[in-house]
């Protein structure tokens, strides 16, 4: 039995390698017969768009991807069921049979917030090796950004109320309900109703009763009776299966008089799960006030979302804590993140030489060659002021003037002044020739520097409707590399 004083083991002991797009092999046999397998490359992961169309994302998933980094092996059955498509040679199949990833990876810690086009991840590796890690990355991020961003958002609306994740029956399989309670976790919320993720990330566990709980008894407060004789310090119960203010709140206030008081407890809690909850919180707590039961909580769920939690709190809803499900483990409103993988550079005679991709949609241009992210600070407030991509190579004095650039417009610009800022290389080294440099923090070890970070930013930033746009510009070296390959191609036949 695992020893829950230890650090957690993060690994997957399933082999999930063959969990990859099957254009990541075909491509892999191309270059294994051109001898291009072994040239070095970079890629990075991004996205383009914030979920919502709100002002940042919250990075996460990185542990589940060093864990599938770790045990990235092709097992005889994988290679026996490659073999049996006769798509691929004898000679590339044993080279699968023998992989190793030797190559580096560097990202944002997880819980970062984080903007868009800025890499996440960056790969420098054998292409090959780069090449298969693909799907695996996106998959990863995709998901487990997409739930901490929502979650994020959550909240935040709910302004210092403790917002429960409720949402595994409703999440896409075993994997999104765990996994996205872990994002949500990170991104502030106070536990989970999902029980192995409980037990797998050390997260609190949350539930007390159904409505089925409730009809299985012939009566409601025998319900209750029975529920509070087996936890006496912790009750919360269920309002809402009859009729919430005529007959659960007089059974829950009946209860507390004449079992938990008597005995030396206290209610702790009363749950709504459906109608008006502002019309319903609001005569529930003058109740159980004139009831001298002040220190009830008030619990409320049934598909809540940070709007509506906004709403019932402009209109004074009195409500302690919320659970939140399928609005949060799905993203409903946005359910997918869009991140990529794109090929940034590669070596050629010891030099990492720039690629780019074009499109006629402005938004899909990459930006090109082997790159350092960095996080800006204004120096008096400490805030986050613009994030800046620059070449690997490039040398940045925080003392002198810094002009940054927008992605595409030399015009739109702008000048810190030496000294009044500090910088951050937000790209940290995760992987180094194939071997784990990074030491993963704990899971609570994520939250507490996400909810730091988060801090830095300025409110403009967070706003959920029309919030500002974070600057993610570009030195003036990539911005002309970038230029400058762009007019190159536009030459091209």
């Amino acid at each position: 039995m695992k020893n829950f004083d230890e650090k957690f083991d993060f690994r997957d002991a399933r082999n999930l390698s063959m969990c990859m797009d099957f254009y990541e092999l075909t491509m892999s046999q191309c270059y294994f017969n051109s001898d291009a397998k072994d040239k070095i490359v970079s890629f990075d992961l991004f996205y383009r768009k914030n979920p919502d169309n709100g002002g940042y994302a919250v990075f996460a998933g990185l542990e589940e991807i060093i864990g599938f980094i770790q045990n990235l092996h092709f097992s005889d059955e994988d290679i026996a069921y490659l073999r049996s498509l006769h798509t691929f040679s004898e000679p590339f199949l044993d080279y699968l049979r023998h992989f190793i990833f030797t190559g580096d990876v560097y990202a944002v810690k997880e819980g970062t917030p984080v903007f868009p086009y800025e890499p996440l991840i960056r790969v420098r590796a054998r292409l090959i090796e780069a090449q298969i890690l693909e799907t695996a990355m996106l998959l990863v991020v995709n998901h487990q950004t997409l739930i901490a961003t929502k979650a994020k958002r959550i909240v935040r609306a709910a302004q210092g109320r403790a917002i429960m994740e409720f949402g595994a029956r409703r999440a896409h399989n075993f994997d999104a309900a765990n996994y996205g309670a872990r994002a949500a976790y990170i991104s502030g919320a106070a536990g989970t109703a999902t029980t192995y993720a409980g037990q797998k990330f050390d997260i609190p566990v949350l539930g007390t009763m159904a409505h089925s709980f409730i009809q299985s008894f012939d009566s409601e407060y025998e319900a209750f009776l029975a529920y509070a004789k087996t936890f006496p310090n912790s009750c919360t119960v269920l309002l809402d299966t009859y009729d919430t203010l005529r007959s659960g709140l007089p059974n829950a206030i009946r209860l507390a008089k004449e079992y938990l008081e008597p005995n030396g407890y206290r209610l702790a809690g009363v749950r709504i799960d459906s109608g008006d909850m502002a019309y319903l919180s609001k005569k529930i707590r003058e109740a159980l006030n004139t009831n001298g039961m002040n220190d009830t909580k008030i619990v409320v769920s049934n598909s809540l979302d940070e709007y509506l939690i906004q709403s019932l709190i402009s209109q004074g809803a009195q409500i302690d804590s919320m659970g939140v499900g399928e609005n949060l483990v799905c993203s409903k409103s946005t359910p997918v993140f869009g991140g990529v993988y794109k090929l940034s550079s590669v070596m050629e005679n010891g030099e990492m030489i720039p690629k780019i991709k074009v499109s006629e949609n402005i938004e899909k241009v990459t930006n090109p060659g082997f790159k350092k992210l960095y996080r800006i600070y204004d120096k008096e407030s400490g805030k986050a002021i613009a994030d800046l991509m620059t070449l690997y190579e490039e040398q940045i004095d925080s003392e002198k003037d810094l002009t940054i650039y927008h992605q595409m417009n030399t015009w739109k610009n702008k000048t810190l002044k030496g000294g009044s800022y500090t910088l951050r290389d937000l790209l940290e080294p995760i992987f180094i020739d194939g071997k784990l440099v990074y030491d993963v923090p704990k899971l609570q070890e994520i939250r507490s520097y996400s909810e730091s970070e988060f801090a830095k930013l300025w409110d403009e930033v967070l706003r959920f409707e029309f919030p500002q746009v974070y600057y993610v510009d570009l030195s003036e070296r990539l911005l002309k590399l970038k230029l400058s390959m762009l007019e190159d191609i536009k030459h091209v036949k």
